[in-house]
């Protein structure tokens, strides 16, 4: 019997539970799949905390990144086969052994790039991606701040960012992460514990500031990220990992200088199946190239889902962790 992590309740790491768990088969437009390799994400400790409802409510399978191979088609699935390796990135349902999903979402691994790279990149890759080039097109000369320089996103992000000729800057909180955030293409790492960014990314840019900032911290950095950006700057709030930021006046944007703020989310960038294709690509692309490197740092048996949830939440983990089913 397939196995899956579900919740039944929100609550800490102890509401994971391990389960029989049938995946059933595959539909019209549908695809059977065995997962190789899981990816670990901030958004399955929103889902589990309540901090996000759980789409379609309990029990929730958290999880929203994974690679395997297909075991079946549905109908109508013509461009996938049994044994093709595929990846996706989509909401919830990833903590599983197998899962049926609609084929609609998901895309081919290409030769070159194993399973346990496509599970650790393919949420936290195309979010970079869309974070660069769509939400704000970085391009050479620009200068960007990227908040917790040593996450899964930072690490392929800083690479994407200065392969576009862009100056990097990053935050971080111990100097193992320093190091790690700078192996990993920034520039400059500020240690937010022992120093104020504001000051550091004024003394780095010579009081000129960034072009945009890219904040998945939320309470902890808000509005100081808004100081950190010349004026028209862009405010780009894509996580909370610290607590939501609070309802502030829409003038404080006039007041910082006439900046720009957004709330993007992958799930809207990539809803069209031409936009995830492309996202996708070009992710595979910079990865492919040697531009950017997919290193995996922590490795947890699914079983184990709830010690990687703790580790994640004490900020004992850096850059991308999977679970192995």
């Amino acid at each position: 019997m397939s196995k899956a992590i579900r919740i039944h309740a929100h609550g800490g790491p102890e509401v994971l539970t391990y389960e029989d768990a049938d995946p059933g088969q595959p539909g019209a437009g549908q695809i059977l799949i065995r997962h190789t390799a899981i990816g670990l994400n901030f958004i399955d400790v929103y889902h589990r905390s309540g901090l996000y409802p759980p789409p379609g409510g309990f029990p929730l399978v958290p999880g929203g990144e994974a690679a395997g191979v297909v075991l079946g088609v549905g109908k109508g699935v013509e461009w996938l086969k049994p044994g093709d390796r595929i990846a996706y990135a989509v909401t919830t349902g990833a903590y599983t052994q197998e899962r049926v999903i609609d084929a609609s979402r998901v895309v081919k691994v290409p030769d070159g790039i194993s399973d346990e790279q496509a599970a650790a990149m393919m949420l936290k890759g195309m979010t970079a991606e869309y974070l660069l080039r769509r939400t704000f097109k970085v391009k050479a000369g620009d200068t960007i701040l990227f908040h917790a320089a040593a996450g899964g996103v930072g690490l392929i992000l800083g690479q994407w960012a200065r392969y576009l000729g862009a100056t990097v800057i990053g935050t971080a909180s111990s100097s193992d992460k320093i190091e790690l955030a700078k192996d990993h293409g920034f520039d400059h790492v500020i240690n937010y514990k022992e120093q104020d960014f504001v000051a550091g990314v004024a003394a780095i840019t010579d009081g000129r500031k960034c072009d945009v900032v890219y904040d998945s911290v939320g309470n902890d950095t808000f509005p100081a990220s808004l100081d950190c950006l010349r004026p028209l700057g862009m405010f780009v709030s894509f996580g909370q990992s610290s607590g939501p930021i609070p309802p502030f006046s829409m003038s404080l944007l006039a007041q910082k200088g006439s900046l720009f703020a957004t709330r993007p989310t992958l799930f809207v960038y990539n809803a069209k199946r031409e936009d995830l294709e492309a996202s996708a690509a070009a992710l595979f692309e910079v990865v492919l190239s040697g531009a950017v490197k997919i290193k995996i740092n922590q490795r947890y048996a699914l079983k184990d889902v709830g010690r990687a949830h703790s580790d994640l939440e004490g900020r004992r983990t850096t850059g991308t962790t999977i679970l192995i089913p």
